[in-house]
């Protein structure tokens, strides 16, 4: 099992993976412990589990892939029972900033397309208030990153390009992301409206109201927390 870490992400994965049922049809997140979740799926499918699952980025496909997983495409799938992913910061009300990983638009979609969301993440994301820990990504279309960068400075952001090696970091979907630091986002849903009405816009990290719970690794422990409507 590795180091007491790697111990706790392993049983973090398997108690997300205890929520998947045979014939299931599933969303796999993006980041480490969604990694997990799929590393420990992938156990169970060995031992007879039948799931037909869909990636939320390239990185997670091609993990689940040489994992022996059943991939498909969402158009032809439909809705899904099922979608496990992680997250950058939970708030008290289960409100998410996603999109570190730079999968927020698919892995947006893939959730809304989710009768369920199941949320795994460590202790140290769980936050009183969303955008203290990290920034709010914001994925753009390239054409748009002058007007966006201007709007969003409005909003009272502080946007950054996000860059990888060669450049601008650039999404699955070939676009840019625009990292935005608020210092703390009171109001989640109204942040988020005013942000997706900018032209260029795709999506922003927020993702409000989607998770029906959180299992929170706690040291080698694992801990549920519920959403109350």
């Amino acid at each position: 099992m590795g180091t007491t870490a790697e111990g706790a992400l392993w049983a973090l994965g398997e108690a997300a993976a205890a929520y998947v049922e045979d014939g299931m049809k599933v969303g796999l997140g993006t980041g480490r412990a969604a990694m997990a979740f799929v590393t420990a799926l992938a156990g169970r499918v060995r031992q007879g589990l039948t799931v037909i699952c869909v990636p939320t980025s390239e990185a997670t496909r091609r993990r689940a892939e040489r994992l022996g997983l059943c991939l498909t495409m969402l158009a032809e799938t439909g809705e899904l029972d099922l979608t496990i992913d992680g997250a950058d910061e939970v708030d008290p009300r289960l409100d998410l900033i996603k999109g570190l990983g730079g999968a927020l638009v698919r892995e947006k979609i893939v959730a809304a397309s989710s009768q369920r969301l199941i949320v795994v993440v460590g202790a140290e994301k769980i936050v009183e208030r969303l955008g203290v820990r990290c920034p709010l990504p914001v994925e753009i279309i390239p054409f748009g990153l002058a007007l966006c960068e201007r709007r969003l400075a409005a909003l009272g952001a502080n946007p950054v390009l996000r860059k990888a090696a060669q450049g601008p970091f650039v999404s699955d979907n070939g676009n840019y992301i625009l990292d935005c630091g608020f210092g703390g986002i009171d109001d989640p849903a109204v942040v988020d409206r005013a942000i997706r009405e900018i032209p260029g816009v795709v999506d922003t990290g927020l993702f409000i109201g989607m998770a029906e719970r959180v299992l929170v690794q706690d040291g080698n422990a694992v801990r549920v927390r519920e959403r109350v409507s």
